[in-house]
């Protein structure tokens, strides 16, 4: 789970450091982009390179390792800092429409945990966002997430799983964690107890990487 106490959560909500940002700055892409791979990073804070600079985040280090790897590939990053699913499913037709991605990582859900917003909704809006990815004939990754059980340990559990239920659904890869390896770090954080420090993020892109880029070759 994360590393983040109650109060912590409580004095963030107050300052508005999950609460509904800005979009962050299109990655390394134009309209007129002659890559014949287009990523499309759809996330909250955690993919937004929130409190840090952005090429220290997991996004900008994974497009340095494309050129490398995968030099076809261009990265959009529309991660929101407080984006729920349901912000996400509203802006998704239209990024889809515009971007037309081939692939698509889809890191949504650690802000509908935080609020205690409803499962099925959330379960309902990651489907959502799914289904039109397919039909757009985007390949998507599910990155899952734990909370801590502020709301119980039935509601902390019963999130996690949601992720994995949506993924083996919808026959998608799953990332089941995001925040694997460190979450009960405290030096991995930044001062709220709730974003990764730049330390912490090569972490994140080492516990996405395999699994997404298994869908590049």
């Amino acid at each position: 789970m994360f590393a983040f106490t109650a109060k912590k959560i409580k004095n963030a909500l107050a300052l508005g450091l999950i609460a509904m940002g800005t979009f962050t700055s299109v990655s390394s892409f134009a309209a007129t982009s002659t890559k014949e791979c287009k990523i499309l990073v759809m996330g909250d804070s955690l993919s937004a390179a929130y409190g840090l600079a952005k090429e220290q985040g997991w996004v900008t280090l994974m497009e340095t390792r494309l050129d490398q790897k995968f030099p076809h590939c261009a990265v959009v990053n529309a991660s929101v800092s407080g984006e729920t699913t349901a912000g996400g499913k509203t802006r998704l037709p239209a990024l889809l429409k515009q971007h037309k991605p081939t692939h698509m990582i889809l890191e949504l859900g650690a802000n509908d945990g935080l609020r205690g917003l409803s499962l099925d909704t959330m379960k309902d809006n990651l489907t959502n966002m799914l289904v039109a990815a397919r039909r757009n004939e985007t390949q998507a990754v599910l990155i899952g997430m734990m909370i801590p059980s502020n709301y119980g340990p039935a509601y902390a559990r019963r999130f996690s799983d949601t992720f994995a239920d949506v993924a083996r659904k919808q026959k998608v890869p799953l990332v089941p964690f995001m925040l694997d390896g460190f979450a009960l770090d405290p030096t991995a954080f930044q001062a709220d107890g709730i974003h990764p420090n730049a330390g912490a993020q090569p972490k994140i892109l080492e516990n996405i990487w395999p699994t997404f880029s298994a869908t590049l070759k």
